[in-house]
């Protein structure tokens, strides 16, 4: 490959470019070189991308611009960072597909117990009334508080809802539309915890109040925030991607929540819809263009599909094919299995790029051999790893021009960013990728860390729960000494 590529690569990395470079014919890898060169951007480009990202933020942030903004920048209502002083029991409820999680967290100062269990939802009731749902929600909350000795203790409660919700408060999320097989009747447009109280009431028999609903994100950032108080950045990169932080209320001219302090909330950027307005036209590929016209929601979440996990194979596997089609992989044979559509799962693109410098290629062939791909070559195995890294090496560089475009507008000192997904998990050079790119793109002084957040739907959703219950508790006893009331009264 070309002397540009080699220099948008990281020099960890380049010595395996070097032995790909070594043992491929220069005629081939001028073509080969021809169709990957646009995963191959410029300082420039993702400069470029962070000035569109700002603008996009800004006018999702505004009271005037939101309505046509791409990037929408709900609030949250989430509003504080634990400070170390929460206690008590807490229980998560994690719904967000055919299988729901009730969660028991303990928590006293740092140290946190976690007990859980797993529940089934039923495919009747997947499709059946809202009420049938939540009163099996009722149900097995019941259940779980009567295995836990609970049932004669009143008890908060976190929910995080992975379905597309409106939050209209801490505690007030309107489902907009269900997804993932989902059909249940007389919810959508309704305030889900409301729904939830409402089960809980029929029943009369356990004592648990919701007060926080959350997503993934924001999870992700309490439950880091919990060992590290100067985490303000959520980071989602899995099956999607998403991204949270903490903005000031003056910036924030959709608040419509009290002015107390803290003076600042989390914001829930949908940052996966960047581009939806063609601003991202620029750096989009062919690749990504075939990606986006064969997609459930064609035109949508145009930044998500060039990084998230949904897509990263399918993007890589298109470049496979074309190198193929133009004899340049495989000596122009396929397989069935390589020519379908969503075939080449993005864990293979990991894997793959796990074999390194590895001159054996082992977990390669493995992908090769269940895609069917029986007469190969160690270039063919070199070009296909090449092509891996740098589809995955701009989906690591684009996460990074987003969080460091947030690291600048937010201007803190030092910042810690709880990161959470199968894609930041499992990929193996992922993390090392975001870090030296985003210190390249953060202004000079501005000191961060990547963490890895452990099970943020779970433990974030209580801490959430906890750190409400912890400032109403604040609250009141401020308004009762205001009053001349005696707390405890």
């Amino acid at each position: 490959m070309v002397k540009a590529a080699k220099q948008m690569l990281q020099p960890e990395f380049q010595a395996v470019l070097q032995a790909m470079l070594k043992h491929m014919p220069h005629n081939k890898d001028y073509l080969v070189e021809n169709v990957v060169k646009p995963f191959i951007l410029s300082d420039d480009d993702y400069k470029k991308i962070m000035d569109v990202m700002l603008d996009s933020f800004n006018q999702g942030l505004g009271k005037e611009t939101n309505a046509k903004a791409a990037v929408k920048m709900f609030p949250t209502y989430v509003r504080s960072v634990p400070d170390g002083t929460e206690t008590g029991k807490v229980l998560a409820l994690d719904l967000g597909g055919t299988n729901f999680r009730i969660l028991l967290i303990s928590l006293d100062g740092q140290e946190v117990n976690m007990e859980s269990k797993i529940f089934l939802i039923p495919q009747a009731i997947m499709t059946g009334t809202g009420e049938q749902l939540f009163d099996h929600i009722a149900e097995c909350i019941h259940k779980f508080m009567k295995d836990h000795d609970l049932l004669f203790h009143k008890i908060p409660l976190g929910f995080t809802f992975s379905f597309p919700c409106r939050q209209e408060g801490l505690n007030k999320a309107i489902l907009t539309h269900w997804t993932k097989g989902f059909k249940c009747a007389g919810v959508e447009g309704h305030d889900i915890v409301q729904l939830l109280h409402e089960a809980i009431e029929r029943r009369g028999d356990i004592d648990v109040n919701c007060l926080a609903v959350i997503n993934d994100t924001v999870g992700a950032l309490m439950s880091c925030a919990h060992e590290d108080r100067k985490c303000a950045v959520g980071l989602i990169l899995g099956t999607g991607t998403n991204a949270c932080y903490i903005e000031t209320l003056e910036n924030t001219e959709l608040w419509d929540g009290d002015t107390d302090e803290p003076h600042q909330v989390m914001i829930n950027t949908e940052w996966g819809a960047l581009g939806n307005d063609g601003s991202l036209d620029f750096i989009m590929t062919d690749y990504d263009k075939q990606v986006d016209k064969h997609s459930i929601n064609a035109g949508q979440q145009i930044y998500e599909k060039m990084i998230s996990g949904m897509y990263m194979g399918e993007i890589a596997r298109l470049v496979i094919e074309k190198l193929r089609k133009a004899k340049l992989l495989f000596n122009g044979k396929g397989s069935e299995e390589l020519s379908e559509r969503g075939r080449f799962y993005t864990k293979y693109v990991s894997e793959i790029e796990s074999d390194g410098d590895d001159s054996s290629f082992k977990c390669t062939k493995q992908v090769f051999a269940e895609l069917n791909l029986t007469k190969y070559t160690d270039e063919d195995c070199r070009i296909v790893q090449y092509v891996c890294s740098l589809v995955s090496t701009r989906a690591a560089y684009l996460a990074s021009a987003g969080i460091a475009t947030l690291l600048n507008k937010m201007n803190r000192p030092e910042v810690t960013i709880g990161v959470d997904g199968s894609l930041y998990r499992f990929h193996p050079h992922f993390h090392d990728l975001m870090e030296e790119k985003i210190r390249q793109l953060v202004k000079p002084g501005i000191k961060f860390k990547l963490m890895l957040s452990h099970d943020g739907s779970g433990k974030g959703a209580a801490i959430v729960t906890a750190v409400a219950n912890r400032l109403a508790l604040e609250k009141e006893q401020k308004l009762n000494a205001k009053n001349g009331i005696p707390n405890g009264e």
